[in-house]
């Protein structure tokens, strides 16, 4: 079989194709997918190291952000727990002139390390007397987290409302479950 030179060559530029293609296939492809997998895992590990570094230069801050977020936990007393928050919502009451209509508080256990006093609070007042309670009560520093707040008039014209709030207090180590009423 006697090929001319421009089959010859033709022949050539095929194999050369067919190579080219099978090489970028098994070759070109796989390396520069995991040339872009090795980048992004760097970018990631370098963005994690200056965060790192962040909270290093942070950490003076933020265990004492962390230790006075602990003093305003529930006193570890079950107790004395249910009666400072008691006594912060009469004086929370007091200072705005809110009148509270009833508080049911209830204890929840959800780990072993940590227990959470949840207090549903209705209380009756003026624009101006709710929001200075909830003022007083955000402000204070016993370590509350507002759950829910709904506001409802008791009137036509809006000037004699009702709040009713679902707050919770943080307990720290709390003592054994069998002393925490559920």
């Amino acid at each position: 079989m006697n090929l001319t030179k421009r089959q010859q060559v033709l022949a050539l530029v095929a194999i050369t194709a067919v190579v080219l293609f099978v090489a970028d296939q098994l070759v070109f492809t796989p390396l520069a997918k995991s040339w872009k997998a090795r980048s992004a895992r760097l970018a990631a590990l370098k963005k994690d190291v200056v965060q790192g570094r962040g909270t290093l230069t942070r950490e003076t801050t933020i265990r004492e952000r962390w230790d006075a977020m602990r003093t305003n936990t529930l006193p570890s007393d079950v107790t004395a727990a249910e009666n400072r928050v008691l006594t912060g919502f009469d004086r929370w009451s007091r200072d705005s002139r809110v009148t509270i209509t009833s508080i049911r508080p209830q204890w929840k256990r959800a780990a072993a390390d940590y227990a959470a006093l949840e207090c549903r609070v209705d209380a009756a007042g003026g624009l101006g007397a709710l929001t200075r309670f909830l003022y007083e009560l955000e402000r204070d520093a016993l370590g509350l987290k507002v759950e829910s707040l709904e506001l409802t008039a008791r009137d036509d014209n809006g000037e004699q409302l009702t709040l009713g709030l679902q707050v919770s207090a943080l307990l720290l180590n709390p003592p054994p479950a069998q002393s925490i009423r559920r």
